[in-house]
């Protein structure tokens, strides 16, 4: 089985370890807390989309 490649984001500091990590393989996307590395959510490209989408266009409610 191949290594995953984690990929932390861009908005990560560099010395700060509390941020959102992405792999991706063929058919799925894997997204972690770095604090928390053994929590893992699987998902699809599409559903990730609609979720980011979502989130960008959604009013937060108060």
């Amino acid at each position: 089985m191949p290594e995953t490649t984690w990929q932390k984001s861009s908005y990560s500091g560099s010395a700060d370890n509390n941020c959102l990590e992405l792999a991706a393989s063929d058919t799925t996307l894997a997204l972690r807390e770095s604090d928390t590395p053994t929590a893992v959510l699987h998902t699809h490209r599409p559903q990730l989309t609609a979720l980011l989408r979502h989130i960008k266009t959604t009013t937060p409610r108060r």
